[in-house]
């Protein structure tokens, strides 16, 4: 360091010996929460490491992650022994942990938990209250910061798929202590301008940047909001309250924008497609028709109508005559008959008719008189009756039985002692 300018690597490397050199940087114990935690494939893991004033960057190498003894987690409060240390390239320090374990969740993580379940439990996360996002849309609206990348990657992705649609910014505020209320007042304004979708969100962050969307009167504008609502916060990995009470949620702003409108070069293929659909249906249609046509004007009965009426007018003839022909049978039958019945006996001479039946009534009544029983009574006998009905055997009655003795002369009532 003797010359007056020194290039930057060398006093990157001045500051990592100054580092180096100080055994209290060299054997740290830090606690603090989690956040922005990120394992990438090599098996490092790069984390922030914070408390209520300050955070420090921090890196736990594969040859230690690989010793952890549970899943770290973002809102994870925990205890870090290592040592802190200055990266040359770009002169940045960071907090190289070669142990850690926990120490509880952040408050922050606690109440993000807390909130999702008093609103899951009113039902403001079920599907069925989901609202459709349309195909085809033809305003967005869009509630965000109205400078950064989440603004400029939504405009250029609509306007590169699907440029027959216009888009309204809602500039708000995306962090800090006032973002909040200014996010529900941009949700409410955006009611009145006729939207189709409305797109919520900002780029990514740590959870304190992104805490504004874990706030409840954001949950329940987004809920409460008439227009159907995609959530884009942050980054995949990165889940918030409005991502649960959205109509759907998108991994990234630019993900948003690619839900909310689809592709015109897809909808013209799709278009192209069903042209094609329906002018090959109509074809066969027509050459349907056209031959049915064909066989309708080439049938016999249209180049020869006689044709038809020439059976009909045969058959008839045929009905005819046989109705001729058996009505005189039917006649000559009845009149036979009726020959028949005027030269019988029995017109000839009806008192045969009557004596007969005269003679068969007498012999009835001969054989009832034979089987009268007063006749019997009249010879000296009696006839008894038991409540009306004839009594013809002793085992038929018992004592105190009242009975009925008819005489030819008439009748007593006797009662059996």
């Amino acid at each position: 360091m003797d010359n007056p300018y020194v290039t930057v690597s060398k006093l990157n490397e001045y500051i990592y010996r100054k580092f180096s050199k100080d055994r209290d940087l060299r054997n740290v114990y830090v606690k603090g929460e989690i956040s922005n935690f990120k394992t990438y494939p090599s098996g490092h893991c790069y984390f922030t490491l914070k408390d209520e004033d300050s955070r420090i960057s921090g890196v736990m190498f594969r040859n230690y992650a690989r010793l952890l003894k549970f899943e770290p987690k973002n809102g994870m409060k925990v205890l870090i022994k290592g040592e802190v240390s200055v990266y040359k390239n770009n002169g940045t320090y960071s907090l190289y942990a070669h142990k850690m374990t926990e120490d509880g969740l952040g408050d922050l993580y606690v109440a993000f938990e807390q909130l999702k379940k008093k609103l899951e439990k009113e039902g403001l996360f079920r599907d069925s209250l989901k609202k459709d996002i349309p195909k085809y849309p033809k305003r967005i609206g869009v509630v965000t910061a109205s400078t950064g990348a989440a603004i400029k990657d939504i405009i250029t992705t609509i306007k590169r798929r699907w440029p027959l649609c216009e888009v309204i910014l809602f500039p708000s505020l995306v962090q800090g202590e006032n973002a909040a209320p200014n996010i529900v007042n941009q949700i409410k304004k955006s009611e009145n301008f006729n939207l189709d979708t409305l797109i919520v969100g900002r780029g990514g962050g740590s959870i304190e940047d992104l805490w504004a969307f874990n706030e409840e009167i954001v949950a329940r504008a987004i809920f409460e909001c008439n227009i159907p609502v995609i959530s884009a916060v942050g980054h995949e990995v990165d889940f918030t309250i409005s991502d649960f009470v959205a109509d759907l949620r998108a991994p990234t702003p630019t993900a948003a924008a690619e839900l909310a409108v689809p592709k015109l070069s897809e909808v013209n293929n799709e278009i192209n497609q069903l042209n094609r659909r329906a002018n090959k249906s109509i074809v066969l249609k027509l050459s349907e028709y056209k031959n049915r046509y064909n066989n309708v004007i080439n049938n016999i009965i249209f180049r020869n109508p006689m044709s038809m009426y020439r059976p009909k007018q045969l058959g008839l003839d045929d009905l005819v005559s046989r109705l001729n022909f058996e009505s005189k049978n039917l006649i000559l039958a009845k009149k036979n008959s009726l020959l028949r019945l005027k030269n019988s006996h029995v017109l000839l001479n009806p008192k045969n008719i009557t004596e007969k039946k005269a003679n068969r009534l007498l012999q009835s009544m001969n054989k009832l008189e034979v089987l009268n029983p007063l006749n019997t009574v009249k010879r000296g006998y009696t006839l008894t009756k038991k409540e009306g009905k004839v009594v013809s055997s002793s085992k038929d009655l018992k004592k105190g039985d009242k009975l009925e003795v008819e005489f030819k002369d008439g009748s007593v009532n006797t009662e059996v002692i």
